[in-house]
């Protein structure tokens, strides 16, 4: 029944987030047409947090890094801005101040996940 998810992320500048996420993230990529770059994204899973009335429906995007700190070290060495990491107890986190779009959780779990399991 469900194929995949497609993620939609809103920029201010579509160039300047496009090609972030192309040049130092090295997301494969297709043209849909006229430029308009659609990324194959890293195998995913999907969460569903409590909360209450005021913030229900809200939804935030992670991605997801085996090491936390190389990975906001290769992006910092690509000039990219980011946060601190902070330990969560069951995961790291950072935000990755994406050109043109802003800002971007990265999340090292320390906790069992879901990918790689069988989707059937």
């Amino acid at each position: 029944m469900i194929t995949g998810v497609h993620t939609i992320l809103y920029a201010e500048d579509v160039d300047r987030a496009r090609a972030f996420l192309r040049d130092v993230l090295g997301l494969a990529h297709v043209d849909a047409g006229d430029g308009w770059l659609i990324f194959a994204a890293p195998p995913a899973e999907l969460a569903v947090h409590p909360t209450d009335a005021a913030t229900s429906g809200r939804h935030e995007l992670f991605l997801m890094c085996d090491d936390v700190e190389a990975t906001r070290a290769a992006v910092l060495a690509a000039g990219v801005e980011t946060g601190p990491v902070e330990d969560q107890g069951w995961g790291l986190i950072t935000r990755l101040q994406v050109p043109g779009l802003g800002d971007l959780g990265l999340y090292q779990p320390r906790h069992p996940t879901a990918l790689g399991l069988d989707r059937t």
